[in-house]
């Protein structure tokens, strides 16, 4: 199965981050963290910790266009690898556990302020216009990352594709979790 989402932003920030957010919130919570999970991801080793335990997968270097967003749960050709479309960056070694049957890509934003009844905001904001968020099955998943430029409507759009393939338990992590995610767009 694949989703497509388009003209997502980042925010204003050059950070997109990807994971069952209901997790992280408990995560949050279990770890007795605050509501202001950026200020302690980045002071703080907490950050790693919730990469390595597969609760958040981090990209930084998210230039503010709009992007194509792709979630491939298929064993066909990923999208960005499809002749005539424009492959940049290819990143593989990345584990992510879902708990509560979804999967969303969202902002840096929502990290500032993390509580339930900005989560909830979120969720809703996503259900109403269709953002990036897929229903998935719970469990692990090995995550690869592509990106690049994807031909949509007859123009390159810069496009993230999620490959996520089911796994019996988290695989050790083999991702370089400081890689920049900057895309060269020929639009913007």
């Amino acid at each position: 199965m694949i989703h497509k989402f388009t003209d997502v932003l980042n925010s204003l920030v050059n950070y997109f981050l990807l994971g069952d957010i209901k997790l992280l919130k408990s995560w949050k919570e279990a770890n007795d963290l605050p509501d202001d999970l950026a200020t302690e991801f980045t002071t703080n080793e907490s950050g790693d910790k919730a990469v390595k335990e597969g609760i958040v997968l981090p990209m930084t270097g998210i230039e503010d266009h709009a992007y194509t967003i792709i979630f491939n749960l298929s064993d066909d050709t990923p999208e960005l690898l499809k002749e005539g479309n424009r492959l940049q960056v290819r990143q593989g070694g990345y584990s992510l556990k879902v708990e509560n049957g979804s999967l969303m890509l969202y902002t840096w934003r929502i990290l500032e302020r993390f509580t339930d009844e900005a989560i909830d905001r979120l969720l809703n904001f996503c259900r109403d216009y269709k953002a990036p968020m897929i229903e998935i099955e719970n469990g692990w998943y090995s995550v690869e990352i592509l990106g690049g430029e994807s031909l949509q409507d007859s123009c390159y759009e810069p496009t993230f594709e999620f490959i996520l393939k089911r796994t019996e338990k988290q695989e050790v992590m083999r991702a370089d979790i400081n890689y920049v995610f900057r895309i060269k767009s020929t639009v913007y």
